[in-house]
């Protein structure tokens, strides 16, 4: 559906109602996608589970997102794209009563599985709808888009320090029913998305085509640009906290503000960065920002607990990336979108499952080597050195960012 079409008579409300639902969405994912951080030292205490079986549970929640990625598409062809929408919200939202009766570590990570086979359907379904309604000033109107993500994000870690802590009749709510009534909140968008009308759209997309679109360097460059800035994204979502309380001592309130602020940085960012992305192009900016994440995760691991500002000032960085690689995929596809999203998402899927075991392993194996060495300050030092390799992933998306832009000058066609 065209933004054009919301202008026409009695398609206007319609049009704002899905716009709004679209946007909750977006808000409501954000929290329940990085509410995990403060949960996760919880989860770790209660189960006994090490780091290397952490790497495991977000490795084995990443392949239920890649599994989920790969499908998404076609079923969004075939029972709608709106159905698809309200499908993965609807098992996110379910997955909140597995995460709270998990009894155990097994238990614990189909949950996440089970979680993230919804957030990929979302995700997909997401993604096509906002690179085929935002035609025009692409980068600004899909960085605002992900901005309602960002905002969830901001109040996801302190709203779960807070729910963690929350008595009712006497009991404290604990991480458990804090995941209960974070992912209940999916209802939101769900209603409003099954009330709200959204034009079928025709499929000028041909099965032939995709053979090409896969063909195609560009495509391949921009999976690894984005493919490492999410491996950033979500590593910073899943490991800032327990980095902080683990490395330099931080209470667990203290550790999810600074994640909040983190957010707060990465959320105002996408909302006034849009224009100046248009401005300047969108695989140039992608160049700036990954070099500017990679510097201040680096320059903040090393200075230690006095170099935590610049982990958080690392959000200006991080927060363009997903939705300016939407946005150069939808300029460089625009008449083969959907395959084109199923190719990203599922091969940065694939990506974030090796990344979080490869990510859970360095920190396992550094803790044995530091600790070993340096006593209980290695378990600080093991923490860093998996938080450095965020770092080297903004660097290794700027390479490509690099390459992507040396190829499309060359081409004629730099967006």
């Amino acid at each position: 559906m065209e933004i054009e079409e919301s202008r026409k008579p009695g398609r206007r409300r319609a049009y704002i109602l899905f716009t709004i639902a679209i946007f909750s969405a977006y808000a409501v994912f954000g929290l329940s996608d990085t509410v995990k951080g403060p949960a996760i030292p919880r989860m770790q205490a209660e189960f006994s589970i090490t780091e290397f079986q952490l790497g495991i549970l977000f490795t084995v929640s990443a392949l239920g997102y890649l599994i989920s990625c790969s499908y998404a598409a076609a079923i969004a062809r075939k029972i709608g794209t709106k159905t698809c929408m309200i499908a993965g919200m609807s098992v996110m939202c379910v997955s909140g009563l597995f995460i709270c009766f998990s009894r155990n570590y097994t238990e614990l990570i189909l949950s996440y599985f089970i979680m993230n086979l919804g957030s990929g359907m979302l995700e997909v379904s997401l993604g096509v709808i906002t690179a085929t309604t935002f035609t025009k000033n692409t980068g600004t109107m899909m960085n605002f888009s992900h901005f309602f993500y960002g905002a969830g994000s901001v109040f996801a870690p302190i709203l779960s320090a807070r729910l963690m802590k929350t008595q009712i009749s006497g009991y404290v709510l604990g991480w458990r029913y804090m995941y209960l009534i974070v992912l209940s909140w999916m209802l939101i968008p769900v209603i409003l998305t099954v009330f709200a009308r959204l034009e079928k759209r025709g499929q000028s997309a041909e099965k032939a085509r995709y053979s090409e679109v896969l063909r195609n360097p560009a495509l391949w460059l921009t999976i690894l640009i984005l493919g490492l800035g999410s491996i950033c994204e979500r590593g910073v979502s899943a490991w800032l906290v327990n980095f902080l309380e683990k490395a330099y001592g931080f209470s667990g309130e203290k550790s999810a503000m600074q994640l909040s602020m983190f957010f707060i940085c990465f959320t105002l960012t996408r909302l006034v960065i849009g224009p100046v992305i248009d401005r300047i192009g969108l695989i140039n900016s992608l160049a700036i920002v990954t070099a500017f994440a990679g510097v201040m995760i680096t320059a903040g691991v090393l200075l230690g607990e006095s170099g935590t500002f610049l982990l958080i000032v690392a959000g200006v960085g991080i927060a363009p990336l997903f939705p300016t690689v939407m946005a150069v995929a939808a300029k460089l596809f625009a008449d083969v979108i959907d395959h084109a999203m199923t190719a990203i998402l599922t091969t940065i899927g694939a990506m974030c499952v090796v990344a979080d075991f490869l990510l859970g392993g360095i920190v396992y194996m550094a803790r044995q080597i530091f600790e070993n060495r340096y006593g209980e300050a290695g378990v600080g030092y093991a923490y860093a050195a998996g938080y450095m390799f965020l770092g080297f992933c903004c660097f290794g998306a700027f390479t490509f960012a690099m390459i992507l832009r040396a190829r499309q000058k060359r081409a004629g066609q730099l967006v």
